[in-house]
């Protein structure tokens, strides 16, 4: 008799897909098959990360992955895409366990991504707070997106769609297909979305070897409007009963064409010009990656192999034309773009072990990401349409990081106790080389140590303990050798000889749950050391900004969770935290000493009846310091309805920042440069859909 059994196995490192079988005998060829289900756990809380399955939740049908994440407990998001995790704003973003070109940016390059990303293809987030040896944590947390991996035999597939005002709407359709060994799946989406930006800020700054000194107010409210389009192919084969291979690929492509109108107002002692900048893009940008993995299990021990590679080509137009108001004169033309190609080359081999005491884990990191940026500026002469390059502001240059790695942990479990050991030793080289000058290279080494311990209280009570130290490496931008151009009054620099921050992050923490509540309370104390900071100086009397090391940041708090299940229909839970910051940032007269309290809070709440599922999310995030500065308080309110008309057709409406609470202010107070103004990323919207399913 022949019989199939599909599972998936989970191991420290992933989750390997096994198909055994059993010997060929002379039983009947027609004996059906079996196939082995289980239902996971909404929350699965492991020794070094919180596994969340966001699959069925009603905000992710027709929501983005940054819907989801900022639903996920734990987790901080602000419209503007700024993410935060227990408070911690260093946070790296993986996709099945691996970095991509697409989510290794950072600011909006990030949040673009997860703004674009569909939601509905997403099965579970880890958070994972303090990271073990076996991740590259870059200095902070780690927020790990699992997409969805159906095995189950036969074929399944579901299509989703939603619509608002604006003319935004979005569409999308995935499905799966497993039959004896092979199993594939795979999506496509499209998108019509868009994003009302309004900003404002006021510039107050003096040059002290000069004497001189200069107002500037800038003012814009602008609706970006992207169409994005996607897709993805992936296939899982079981070689042997021990044996299985995978293949995936991905492509997301985004452009929009945005009409910016910048009123300026720019004042030096008595002259006063008035001018509004207009500008329409195109802003361009596509992203591909493609992973192929083998793994190999049996005798208590498995073996994953993985390559992968990903890209991204970017374009940002940076053309306008300023038309004066005071003084007045002729429209001023210029010709600016800003291109950029990210490519990332990752191998890695993950191998586990069982062990007398526990399991043991080895690994091995290589990874090579190269970043190609190249700034154009030129004046038009509105007659004949000639340009002519500015040499101080068109430049190109490329930051090349080679980061080769080995890790090795040692999971000990002995009596009620249980420690996760791990050390990585990481060797990086950058290699800055500009497209005019002379390379500029460096070598950076560092030993890893990270410690996870828990001590079983009692059945569903625990305390732990958590060490991780690590580097974080600049953003290749704040590497750039040339002055780029912002506006006429003001430059940005970068700094090719920064140096990586150096962070060190502990955390204590008490969990017990019941039946039906769950809580936990922590607290924790994160160093950095070679912050990257601005550093701004006057080159002819125009505002330069730069990069540089130097600074220290110190903070401390508590955190803590309670969930609350009565019933099979309710599900409630809140998260938050408050935490001390310190910051020495250096400035032109010496180091700035800051100290505050900030803290966050998000709300929980889930109602299932019949066919109505509804679900409340809330959040909020106090005012908090900011080297020389300080960033205001953001909150935001979510409302998703679910509701079933038939089995495998449901109606969804996501109702998102219901009170508008995402504008957020912020201020920067220096020696020579003093700054107030705000940013509002308008989230308020009414998306009505529905997912159909087919089985």
């Amino acid at each position: 008799m022949q019989k199939t059994i599909r599972s998936a196995i989970l191991c420290d490192l992933a989750a390997l897909p096994v198909t055994a079988r059993a010997g060929d005998g002379d039983g009947d060829p027609g004996a059906p098959t079996v196939t082995v289900t289980a239902k996971k756990a909404a929350v699965a809380r492991k020794l070094d990360k919180t596994v969340y399955q966001v699959a069925d939740t009603p905000r992710a049908a027709n929501g983005s992955a940054q819907d989801v994440l900022q639903a996920t407990p734990e987790v901080s998001v602000t419209a503007d895409g700024q993410i935060a995790v227990k408070g911690n704003t260093q946070v790296t973003v993986l996709v099945d366990g691996k970095p991509t070109a697409m989510l290794s940016g950072s600011g909006e390059e990030r949040a673009l991504a997860l703004q674009t990303m569909s939601g509905a293809d997403i099965a579970s987030v880890e958070v994972i707070t303090n990271p073990s040896a076996a991740y590259r944590a870059n200095g902070g947390a780690i927020l790990n997106i699992v997409l969805k991996r159906n095995r189950k035999p036969g074929a399944h597939a579901q299509v989703q769609g939603s619509a608002t005002d604006q003319g935004l709407w979005n569409a999308g359709a995935s499905g799966d297909a497993t039959r004896g060994r092979l199993s594939v799946h795979g999506n496509v989406a499209y998108r019509h979305d868009g994003t009302l930006k309004i900003r404002r800020s006021s510039v107050d700054w003096n040059n002290p070897a000069a004497g001189q000194s200069a107002q500037a107010l800038q003012a814009s409210r602008v609706f970006i409007r992207r169409v994005v389009d996607s897709a993805a192919l992936g296939a899982d084969y079981a070689l042997s009963d021990a044996d299985s291979v995978s293949l995936s690929a991905r492509h997301n492509e985004r452009r929009s064409r945005p009409l910016f109108d910048v009123l300026n107002e720019t004042s030096t002692g008595a002259a006063t010009t008035t001018f509004h900048r207009i500008s329409n893009g195109p802003n361009e940008q596509s992203d591909d990656s493609a992973n192929l993995s083998v793994s190999h299990q049996g005798d208590g021990a498995a073996l994953k192999a993985t390559v992968q590679h990903s890209a991204t080509v970017g374009l940002v137009d940076k053309s306008y034309r300023d038309v004066f108001v005071e003084p007045a004169r002729a429209t001023d033309y210029s010709h600016g773009a800003t291109r950029s190609a990210r490519r990332l080359d990752q191998a890695t081999v993950d191998w586990t072990g069982a062990a007398k005491h526990g399991q043991w884990g080895m690994g091995l990191d290589l990874r090579d990401q190269t970043d190609a940026i190249g700034n154009y500026q030129a004046r038009v002469d509105p007659a004949t349409g000639v340009e002519t390059p500015d040499p101080a502001t068109t430049n190109g240059y490329t930051v090349t990081t080679a980061l080769r790695a080995v890790y090795l942990t040692d999971r000990i479990r002995h009596g009620k106790w249980e420690a996760l050991l791990g050390g990585r030793a990481e060797r990086m080289a950058l290699r800055v080389n500009p497209a005019q000058g002379s390379a500029r290279t460096g070598h950076w080494q560092a030993f890893d140590p990270s410690l996870h311990l828990k001590y079983a209280v009692g059945d569903d009570a625990d305390l732990t303990l958590a060490y991780r130290r690590s580097l974080q490496m600049p953003d290749p931008r704040d590497r750039n050798p040339f002055t780029t151009y912002v506006d006429a009054q003001n430059l940005s620099r970068g700094n090719p000889g920064l140096g990586p921050q150096r962070l060190t992050a502990w955390e204590i923490g008490a969990h017990a749950g019941t039946a039906h509540l769950d809580g936990n309370v922590g607290a924790f104390y994160r160093t950095s050391r070679d912050t990257v900071t601005d550093a701004r100086s006057f080159v002819d009397n125009v505002l330069v900004t730069s990069k540089q090391n130097g600074g220290q940041a110190r903070s401390a708090g508590i955190t803590g969770s309670l969930d609350w299940t009565p019933d099979a229909t309710l599900r409630l839970g809140l998260d938050g935290g408050a935490y001390r910051v310190v910051l020495d940032t250096p400035d032109l007269a010496g180091a700035v000493r800051q100290d505050g309290v900030s803290g966050y809070l998000n709300v929980r709440a889930a109602y299932r009846v019949g066919r109505d599922d509804v679900a409340l999310d809330a959040h909020g995030q106090s005012a908090a310091l900011a080297p020389l500065g300080r960033r205001g308080a953001t909150s935001s309110v979510n409302l998703t309805w679910k509701h079933a008309l038939s089995k495998t057709l449901g109606l969804t409406v996501n109702a998102n920042d219901i009170f508008d609470g995402s504008a957020r202010a912020y201020r920067t107070d220096t020696s020579t440069f003093h700054q107030v103004g705000f940013d509002h990323f308008v989230a308020r919207r009414i998306y009505v859909g529905f997912v159909r399913k087919i089985e």
